[in-house]
């Protein structure tokens, strides 16, 4: 039986409003949450804006009980028919048809997609047999000479010793891919291709080489795949159902965009292929695990991608057999989803893999998903030290002709007017990989340059520029208000044989994206040097030279400007991204028919994006693979993570990044047999299953298990949010090294904060590990509310050093938001920490016993509160509100048909705060309500022909202190910054059954927050 309880820890309930109280530390008081609520938490179901909706069952996947290697047996195949089976079961119980099924996924998540009415997924929600509904939402892609900037080629790097991701699969799930291009051809040399299955993991008949479907496209040749390009995929059934196939696009797995291909050729292109960009030879690039098969995987249309399809690509890409997946595609942060959850069981399965961090930058908390994930690698993007240069010549009319007769005067006329035209030239500098011009032109400022009754603008947007003014000219541009690609369509179509694009700021990136016109991209400066060029001379020109050949940069690594930041939205303890890799001018492969918008019939390009770094790390983890096929996908991580370049410059080029922008720093491979590369980085921080089921434990705080922090999840990484005094956090290191070693912790402090590690050395062999503790208190200069930023390094003899960035954040006062205790008479004591110097207090406040109201409420006919048709389907309970420090109101049942939301509503008639987890399992909880007449509602949402007897538990904590019978009897009267201290609450006499008091905190400036206090008697 596949155990339903492991998606208790992935439901996420909606209970009220949270105290604002932060914990310093581990409260001695502080229990696991109750564990009388069902067994299958759910989220409220989100409208779905597509039609289609995510139906997540509460049944395990089949990687939960199978190996990988397993996963083709007849056992497994009989396993997975008996979950699609389940699917239609589920749908016909709640009288909706099969048919509107579109697909299912039965490896690493279990469930299904289907077009639903909003009214059908909530019905299907309340279903035991369903964990939770989801909108189906479309996510979208993150938009050479890397293996030698990586050192790869080095003498005893990787490819010098063989490790060439030979015998490894890499799986790409994108927009598909180019089958004909040379990055993918088969020289006879690769092993034999593995058999993959004509059909997908739910039965649904599809080719595992899946091209030529000319009927939809007249340009989608039919294609054998081969010893390299080991499968191709089509796997957009959702959106083929709900979008359809543009005419432009090919309903196949071949690349209609380009993006996919430049993927997959980055991770896994073959060595020494001849890049050629509008008849400009480039040399030779290579992938970064050349040796290693692929497999696409084309979950995305013009559109985006659906989240089903995706989930259905992680799915399919597990039961293929690969080892790496990239995922250079992202949505919105959220720790469940169905690509999530797919993601974490793959990881189960020792699936490697590497995402975009996003191209959201530069601003915090700017990380999407599945970048917030802490069982996949986010990567973010950087620069590399080669640069394509591009070369603008201007100048004021032609060269004046040397005066073939005249004699002395005219010479002196000619060389008067050629220091003066000579003058006039300059040469800037930016980037480029465009032809250039055929010699010098008119230049124009589309500032100048717009069609008559337009207002004039240098953003060259669609439409703007006037053919009379353009034609023939090179055009210069602003960045902003469309793209860099269609700002050349614009000066194209009107006429324009070349571009100048420049920068709104001097600390942006240097594109060479294949323009639709000769081009060379800027900084601002440069930018406003030729725009006053043009406004001074009478008759400007320029000359936009052929690509010259490749440059250097001095400000290497530096993070690019559109790199999406931490910190963390989804979870400020784990940081991200996790590492930073190429992402700039990165020079790949090219669908030959890309959308629409940009510049057909090239095989190669030279963009930029996270989605391009994201696959240098995935090329590297296939590298890992055959180094360490033992490994598990942590342990890769780790070894990725702690052997990095910390020396990363930001967007300015000048200053240093910091980890909410590189993750512990720039990828660095190394020589594979020195200490401290990633192949050989003598201990690891390994993490497993049960680990990140605890983290999402804790991150919903909804589950039925002890819940691990975050900050306490063995991470390569080490953040401490909100810390008031002192944190501590554990990890543990295990040693990979192949011999005994003596390792020592060093430890750069984050200013402000002492650290310490205990214990702070130890001898392990190969194999052992060691567990320690981190501790970071602040001295009393730690800013409040900002993070400071440090590192932890293991060392040992022979060159050794794992290094872990710390972040810690200050904050004011932290003290646990509810402690739990028992028996009639008794105590909890629980830490304070102080993130101030001065005075302190803690009041008592109740204990409130339980005032239960019972009643009936019967089956809402709409399962809408607060229509017509609500009847005896929704209770109001009015609740009078006076001098209350905290109003909690609770409601759990066992009954696995019945299902009961709260609603609150406050004296102004306004709701407030809501509970609508699945079943019954209900808490809203009102921080200093205002006094007034407040109304409670229950919603019978799901309750069946018979009305269901309920009762609702309800306290009102006195906002006055000592009126009750709990008291603070110890407690501290001052704290200094980076204090710890410990608060004792007693209590006598306590009523029989539940009651409610708590603890408040005030300081210098007032009230800092409330601790709860819950005794059980």
């Amino acid at each position: 039986m596949l155990k339903r309880h492991r998606w208790a820890v992935v439901g996420a309930a909606v209970a009220g409003l949270v105290l604002p109280v932060t914990t310093p530390g581990a409260a001695t008081a502080q229990e696991a949450v109750d564990t009388t609520k069902p067994d299958l938490p759910d989220v409220p179901v989100v409208e779905s804006t597509t039609g289609s909706y995510v139906v997540v069952m509460a049944d395990d996947p089949l990687l939960a009980d199978l190996a990988q290697d397993d996963l083709g047996t007849a056992d497994a195949e009989a396993a997975a028919d008996g979950i699609v089976a389940s699917h239609d079961e589920v749908l016909a119980e709640e009288g909706i048809s099969a048919d509107e099924r579109i697909q299912s996924f039965t490896v690493a998540a279990n469930g299904f997609a289907a077009t639903l009415t909003y009214d059908q997924a909530v019905k299907l929600s309340s279903n035991p047999k369903v964990a939770m509904v989801l909108p189906d939402e479309l996510q979208q892609p993150h938009t050479d000479a890397s293996g030698e900037y990586l050192g790869l080629a080095v003498r005893g790097g990787a490819w010098d010793t063989g490790l060439t991701g030979e015998g490894v699969i890499v799986g790409v799930i994108d927009s598909g891919i180019w089958p004909e291009h040379p990055s993918f051809a088969d020289d006879g040399t690769f092993p034999p291709a593995p058999d993959l299955a004509e059909e997908l993991v739910d039965g649904t008949p599809s080719s595992s080489c899946d091209f030529g479907n000319t009927a939809h496209n007249v340009n989608d040749a039919p294609f054998t795949c081969n010893n390299k390009l080991i499968g191709a995929r089509q796997v957009l059934t959702t959106y083929r159902a709900v979008v359809g196939a543009d005419p432009d696009e090919f309903d196949s797995a071949r690349d209609d965009d380009g993006h996919g291909t430049h993927t997959a050729s980055t991770a896994a292109g073959n060595a020494d292929v001849e890049a050629e960009i509008a008849g400009k030879d480039f040399g030779e690039i290579s992938g970064i695990a050349p040796r290693a098969q692929v497999i696409a995987y084309k979950g995305l249309g013009n559109l985006g991608g659906f989240s089903s399809d995706l989930a259905a690509a992680i799915d399919q890409a597990v039961a293929d057999g690969v080892d790496v997946i990239n995922y250079s595609v992202g949505g919105g942060p959220g720790l469940v989803g169905a690509d999530t959850i797919s993601f974490l069981f793959a990881a189960d399965a020792g699936v490697f893999v590497a995402t975009s961090a996003g191209n959201s930058g530069d601003q915090p908390f700017t990380i999407g998903g599945p970048a917030d994930l802490p069982w996949v690698t986010t990567v973010a993007a950087s620069t590399q030290e080669r640069f394509f240069r591009g070369t603008i010549t201007l100048s004021n009319g032609d060269e004046p002709e040397l005066p073939r007769r005249g004699g002395f005067f005219a010479f002196l006329r000619w060389l008067h007017e050629y220091r003066t035209w000579q003058r006039s030239i300059s040469v800037e500098f930016g980037s480029s990989v465009t032809p250039g011009t055929d010699g010098s032109v008119d230049l124009v400022d589309a500032a100048n340059a717009a069609l008559p009754g337009k207002t004039g603008s240098d953003l060259c947007l669609a439409g703007t520029l006037d053919p009379a003014k353009v034609t023939g000219k090179v055009v210069l541009c602003r960045r902003g208000g469309n793209g860099r690609v269609a700002k050349s369509q614009t000066v194209y179509d009107a006429g324009g044989v070349g571009m100048i694009l420049y920068n709104t700021s001097d600390s942006d990136n240097l594109f060479t994206d294949n323009f639709w016109v000769p081009t060379v991209h800027t900084d601002l400066t440069e930018g406003e040097a030729v725009k006053a060029y043009i406004a001074a001379n009478a008759d400007p020109q320029a000359r936009i030279h052929k690509t010259g050949k490749e440059t250097e940069i001095d400000y290497d690594p530096s993070i690019t400007i559109f790199s999406s930041r931490g910190p963390n939205p989804s979870s400020e303890d784990i940081i991200k991204p996790d590492i930073t890799a190429p992402g700039l001018q990165i020079l790949a492969g090219n669908s030959p028919f890309p959308d629409p918008d940009q510049v057909p019939g090239e095989l190669f390009q030279a963009i930029a994006g996270t989605s391009m770094s994201s696959p240098h790390v995935a090329g590297l983890f296939a590298l890992l693979k055959q180094a360490h096929p033992d490994w598990t996908p942590a342990m890769a991580k780790s070894a990725m993570m702690t052997t990095a370049n910390p020396n990363v410059r930001d967007n300015d080029r000048v200053s240093l990044a910091d980890p909410f922008d590189t993750g512990s720093g720039h990828v660095r491979p190394g020589r594979v047999a020195r200490a401290n590369s990633m192949f050989n980085p003598g201990v690891v921080y390994d993490t497993g299953f049960g680990d990140y089921l605890s983290f999402l434990c804790s991150a919903a705080d909804f589950c039925f298990a002890p819940p691990v922090p975050a900050k306490d999840l063995n991470y390569p990484s080490i953040a401490m949010s909100q810390v008031a005094g002192a944190e501590t956090v554990t990890r543990t290191i295990t040693s990979v090294a192949d011999r005994t070693l003596t390792w020592r912790a060093q430890v750069e402090a984050p200013a402000g904060y002492a650290v310490t590690v205990e214990p702070s050395s130890a001898t392990l062999a190969p194999g052992e590990s060691l567990t320690f503790t981190v501790t970071a208190a602040n001295t009393g200069t730690g800013a409040i509310d900002e993070w400071a930023f440090g590192a932890l390094t293991w060392t040992a003899r022979g060159g050794y050093a794992a290094r872990s960035p710390i972040a810690v954040q200050g904050t004011l006062f932290g003290a646990p938001g509810e402690v739990v205790g028992a028996g009639a008479d008794g105590s909890v004591t629980f830490d304070v920490g102080f993130g101030y110097t001065g005075s302190y207090s803690a009041a008592p406040h109740g204990l409130s016993p339980n005032t239960p109201h019972v009643g009936e409420v019967a089956q809402d006919v709409d399962q809408t509160p607060f229509t017509e048709d609500d009847g005896a389907g929704l209770v109001a309970v009015p609740v009078a509100v006076t001098g209350t420090a905290l109003a909690r109101w609770e409601m759990f049942s066992d009954n696995p048909n019945v299902d009961i939301d709260l609603y609150l509503v406050d004296p102004n008639g306004d709701l407030i705060a809501q509970s609508t987890s699945g079943g019954t399992a209900e808490q809203i909880d009102v921080l200093l309500p205002a006094d007034g007449e407040y109304t409670l509602f229950i919603h019978g949402w799901a309750v069946g022909d018979t009305p269901f007897a309920y009762q609702l538990d309800q306290w009102l904590v006195p906002l006055a202190a000592g009126t009750g019978n709990l008291t603070v009897t110890a407690a501290p009267t001052a704290g200094n910054i980076g204090d710890v201290a410990q608060v004792t609450a007693s209590w006598t006499g306590a009523a029989a059954g539940r009651s409610l008091g708590a603890v408040s905190h005030t300081g210098p400036d007032g009230l800092l927050g409330l601790t709860v206090v819950a005794v059980d008697n």
